[in-house]
């Protein structure tokens, strides 16, 4: 009976209409051990010459994207996760790869494999479909916040860079840090920081409500937002609006650097998109504002300058 069961979802996954990869958890390099016909496809890439493969070579020499942090920080962290990657088929032919990753434990509770599940998402973000359709709840949301999870948040980032390029106009990315929460967090433990943290979001949350606004959790104290056009333009000022609303709480931080109370610092990083710059520019031009933010005192603003894409 259960080779029968272990034949019959074979079968199913073999002919799944999606790509479906299972990568050994207790080897040093996670290498395939399985990919489906779909994948195959998918990927330009026969499954026999898959196996015993890292998929890092579907990113080639475009290593210097976000969703490959993301997942490394899953899978060294034995998360799911969902992430958006440039990926390349055997031909050299780029297409948007969006991976979702499971991973997969025995009884005794030891990671041993990870289950992906992948899908060419390259005409969805062309025509600017929302991301929303189709996509999980779990995967939507930031349990601890009630924000945009940063999967999502990265998502929806990536339509809306992509429209933005096509109408030239403004997009802005901001990144709110809440400084000394590891200090916070060993003064008053772990669940108050959480707490500490909602707060924060929700007053972040409150601050940004017009129709293209987004706000998620980036990672651990750390938020971000994205506003567009006119909005776009004043996102230093609104964020130094936030900065004081979250001061303005008096959370009580006795061991913050800035003050007797609770403050963030955020990087800002707006611009019309040229059509050849890749979304990680962006990216990097608001972490290393925030970045700046940190090293000046931090219970403060900056703003990325034009260096700081490149």
């Amino acid at each position: 009976m259960n080779n029968w069961l272990a034949e019959a979802w074979r079968k199913v996954v073999d002919s799944a209409p999606e790509g479906v990869v299972v990568c050994d958890a207790l080897a040093s390099d996670h290498p395939v051990i399985y990919a489906n016909a779909a994948f195959a496809t998918l990927s330009g890439y026969a499954a026999d010459a898959l196996l015993g493969k890292n998929l890092r070579m579907l990113q080639g020499s475009d290593r210097e994207q976000e969703g490959r942090q993301r997942m490394r920080e899953a899978v060294e962290r034995g998360e799911t996760a969902k992430v958006l990657l440039r990926n390349y088929r055997q031909d050299g032919s780029l297409f948007w790869n969006e991976v979702v990753i499971q991973p997969v434990r025995n009884p005794s509770g030891q990671l041993t494999h990870f289950v992906a599940f992948y899908r060419d998402v390259s005409e969805r973000l062309k025509a600017g479909e929302t991301a929303a359709q189709g996509l999980p709840s779990w995967l939507r949301e930031d349990r601890l916040t009630g924000l945009h999870s940063r999967a999502y948040f990265e998502e929806l980032l990536a339509r809306d860079w992509l429209l933005a390029q096509r109408d030239s106009h403004e997009i802005a990315l901001s990144l709110f840090d809440i400084d000394d929460l590891a200090t916070y967090n060993d003064t008053f433990d772990k669940s108050a920081g959480d707490a500490c943290i909602r707060r924060v979001a929700r007053v972040i949350g409150a601050s940004y409500r017009r129709g293209g606004d987004l706000v998620g959790r980036w990672e651990g104290g750390t938020l971000a937002t994205l506003t567009q056009g006119d909005a776009a333009q004043k996102a230093p000022q609104y964020a130094q609006i936030v900065a004081q609303r979250v001061r303005d709480l008096l959370i009580h931080h006795p061991r913050n650097g800035s003050g007797r109370y609770l403050t963030i610092s955020a990087g800002v990083a707006s611009l019309v998109p040229p059509r050849d710059m890749p979304l990680e520019a962006l990216l990097k031009g608001c972490r290393a504002a925030l970045k700046r933010a940190k090293a000046t005192g931090k219970n403060g603003i900056i703003t990325a300058e034009s260096r700081d894409f490149a």
